[in-house]
């Protein structure tokens, strides 16, 4: 049986955390008394822009093998700190000749790009089964969509179409997605530097959690988070972590911002506007939406290739050991996780 640990999210500028012996003790200047966690049931440190943290914690982490990661106020990744490479150097030789090879790179990127839009159909058919007309219609139109291009992925000759397949099937989930939240703008387009509405600005705030814990994921399975497969190899960029992702926006960030926003949890009081015309969290808005994401967590989920439900934790580094597994010879095919 795995414990799920916790992951640590530190955002109130002005925060800095301390090593205690096996703790971290964590202190501001407007909250008097000690706070402190044991270090032991904390598997990864993020921190928000405005909190600092001690060059003996940060030592204490790498040697313990705990990422602490940087993010801005908005999720956007700035930085990642690691203990030594783990894993096999065989399986990253592995990683790179897969990469080298154009079918064998293509093949990978089928079964991430197939796992993303059987996800997204989901997720739309759900939806539509709570809808009336003419949500209803417009969201299963979306779904039947999908389905097309779903087959279409699986027989594109390179990377090229296979992308503007994977594309084509983001502009018409989003396009559909005013129909899942009334929040949502009509025509709603996906926008991110700089998000200009709530949606935009909840789901940049999400896929910036995911990333960190898909990141994490293939650092501790030993895969190299920097040699993609649809996502390729571009520099500054971690294009596998990317490729991993895409099975599980739908489901575990889409879902998580578009529940947020439909039960009123997160209303237009919980986000602040700047004089660009960008919309960001504000500090109170931020605690809800990590307080929700760190609840999730725990969630279960069915996996097939397991044949058991498994929490929302791991599934990360489950799909990442899959791939590990395909890329050693032991799987003929990368199994994305998929939901019915």
């Amino acid at each position: 049986m795995t414990e799920l640990l916790n992951t640590l999210y530190v955002q109130t500028p002005g925060t800095s955390l301390h090593l205690d012996g096996d703790t971290v003790r964590i202190v501001h200047p407007d909250t008097p008394g000690r706070r402190i966690l044991p270090l032991a049931r904390i598997d990864h440190v993020v921190l928000f822009g405005g909190v600092t943290i001690t060059d003996d914690l940060l030592l204490r982490c790498a040697d313990d093998r705990r990422t602490v990661s940087w993010l801005t106020v908005n999720g956007r990744f700035r930085a990642r700190l690691g203990g030594p490479t783990a894993g096999n150097p065989l399986l990253r030789k592995a990683q790179h000749l897969a990469h080298e090879n154009l079918q064998h790179r293509l093949r990978i990127a089928q079964h991430m790009v197939a796992g993303k839009i059987h996800n997204a159909r989901q997720t739309l058919l759900r939806a539509a089964r709570d809808a009336t007309d003419p949500r209803q219609s417009r969201l299963r139109h979306a779904a039947e969509r999908h389905a097309d291009l779903l087959q279409q992925a699986g027989g594109v000759p390179d990377i090229d179409k296979l992308m503007g397949i994977e594309g084509t099937a983001a502009r018409e989930y989003f396009a559909a997605l005013p129909a899942m939240c009334s929040l949502a703008p009509d025509p709603f387009e996906r926008n991110r530097r700089p998000p200009t509405d709530p949606v935009n600005c909840l789901l940049s705030f999400l896929y910036g959690m995911l990333r960190v814990a898909v990141h994490g994921a293939l650092e501790q399975v030993g895969l190299d988070p920097y040699i993609g497969y649809l996502h390729g190899v571009r520099p500054g960029k971690p294009a596998l972590a990317l490729d991993l992702m895409e099975e599980f926006r739908p489901l575990l960030a889409d879902r998580a911002a578009l529940t947020l926003l439909n039960r009123k949890e997160v209303t237009d009081g919980d986000f602040e506007r700047l004089p660009n015309r960008a919309l960001r969290l504000t500090e109170d808005g931020r605690r809800t939406v990590l307080n929700a994401w760190q609840q999730s967590r725990s969630r279960l989920w069915p996996h097939a290739h397991l044949r058991r439900d498994v929490p929302t934790a791991l599934l990360p580094l489950i799909q990442a050991r899959l791939l590990a597994r395909h890329l050693r010879g032991d799987l003929d095919h990368y199994l994305p996780w998929t939901v019915n």
